[in-house]
C-alpha cells in the first residue's frame, strides 16, 4: 500500500461507524452519507498522525458536521416536527446484511428516530454521542459550546423524553411479528375487538404522506381512533409484505398494480403495539429499493 492510500484506508475502516452516528443524528440516509463525506474532506486536510484515537476524533468531527446541519434545518423548518418521518432502513427477515447490522447496531427503531427528531440540536448531539456511542461529556461539550455539566443535563433531558415517548421494544422478533400479524388479521376481518386487543390503549399512529398525499399526513392517538382508521383501510391488508423496518417487525404495502403504497413500522412492547409509523410519501418510496418486496 503506497503512502497516499494509507489515510484513505484508515478512514474507510471507520466509515460504517461514522455513517451510523450520522444517521442517528440526522434521520436521513442521504444526509448521513453527505456528512460522512464532509468528515472525510476535513480529515484529508488535517494532519492526524499525532491523534491517538482516530475513531473518537472522527466521531466528534461527524458530530460537529451534523450539529451544523441540524441547526440549519431548525432555522428553515416550516412544517411541524411530526409531519416528516425519518428515513426507514429496510431488510428482510432471515437475511443478514452486514452494512445494516452496523447501521442499526443498537436497534434504533423508527419510533426512537421520531423522538430524536423532536429534540433540540444540542440535545440530540449530546444524547446520541453519549448514550448511543459512549463519547464522554467533556469531549461533547466543546461541540455544543457548553460545559461538561450542562452537556450532561442536556443528555439527561433528552433521555427522559426518549424513555417517555419511545419505550424499548420487545427484543424477541417472533413476538413482534405475532403482534403485527394479529393486527393485519383483525384488519382483514374487520374485527374491531381483536384490533383493540393488540393495540396499547395509548397507541400512536404517525403517517407521512409527503406533498402528494398531504391528507395522509396525520398523527392519531388512542386505540379506538387507530383501530377505526385501520378498519377503514382494510382493503390494503391482503397486499402487505413482511419486512424488517429499522430492525423491527414491519411491512411493505404493495398495491394491486405492484406499486408501493406505504412502509409501516411497528413498536411492540410486551406483545402489544404502542406505535405505528407509516411512510406513504410516493416520492420517498420511489427512492427506496423495494424490488425484494414485489414493488
Amino acid at each position: 500500500m503506497d503512502e497516499t492510500s494509507v489515510p484513505t484506508a484508515r478512514f474507510e475502516e471507520h466509515r460504517p461507524h461514522l455513517r451510523a452516528v450520522a444517521y442517528r443524528m440526522l434521520g436521513s440516509i442521504s444526509e448521513a452519507d453527505d456528512a460522512v463525506q464532509e468528515a472525510w474532506l476535513r480529515y484529508d486536510r488535517t494532519d492526524t498522525r499525532e491523534v491517538a484515537n482516530l475513531g473518537g476524533w472522527l466521531t466528534t468531527v461527524v458530530g460537529r458536521v451534523c450539529l451544523n446541519l441540524l441547526r440549519s434545518r431548525e432555522q428553515r423548518r416550516e412544517d411541524p416536527l411530526e409531519s416528516r418521518l425519518p428515513d426507514p432502513v429496510l431488510g428482510r427477515e432471515g437475511v443478514v446484511d452486514p452494512e445494516q447490522q452496523v447501521l442499526l447496531a443498537d436497534a434504533v427503531g423508527l419510533a426512537l428516530m421520531v423522538v430524536l427528531a423532536e429534540l433540540s440540536p444540542a440535545e440530540r448531539v449530546a444524547f446520541v454521542l453519549h448514550d448511543l456511542f459512549s463519547v464522554p461529556f467533556d469531549e461533547i461539550a466543546p461541540l455544543i459550546e457548553k460545559t461538561a455539566a450542562a452537556t450532561r443535563q442536556l443528555a439527561g433531558r433528552a433521555r427522559r423524553k426518549v424513555r417517555g415517548q419511545a419505550p424499548a421494544p420487545d427484543r424477541d422478533l417472533a413476538r413482534q411479528r405475532a403482534a403485527v400479524d394479529a393486527f393485519f388479521a383483525a384488519t382483514r376481518n374487520g374485527d374491531l375487538d381483536a384490533l383493540l386487543a393488540v393495540l396499547d390503549p395509548d397507541v400512536v399512529l404517525r403517517s407521512d404522506g409527503g406533498v402528494a398525499r398531504a391528507r395522509q399526513t396525520v398523527v392519531l392517538r388512542g386505540a379506538a381512533t387507530v383501530s377505526g382508521q385501520a378498519v377503514m383501510v382494510r382493503s390494503l391488508a391482503p397486499f402487505v409484505r413482511p419486512a424488517l423496518v429499522n430492525g423491527a417487525a414491519g411491512v411493505v404495502v404493495v398495491g394491486a398494480d405492484g406499486r408501493p403504497v406505504s412502509i409501516m413500522a411497528f413498536t411492540v412492547v410486551e406483545g402489544t403495539i404502542v406505535a405505528i409509523d407509516v411512510l406513504a410519501d410516493p416520492e420517498r418510496l420511489a427512492g427506496l429499493d423495494l424490488a425484494a418486496f414485489g414493488a
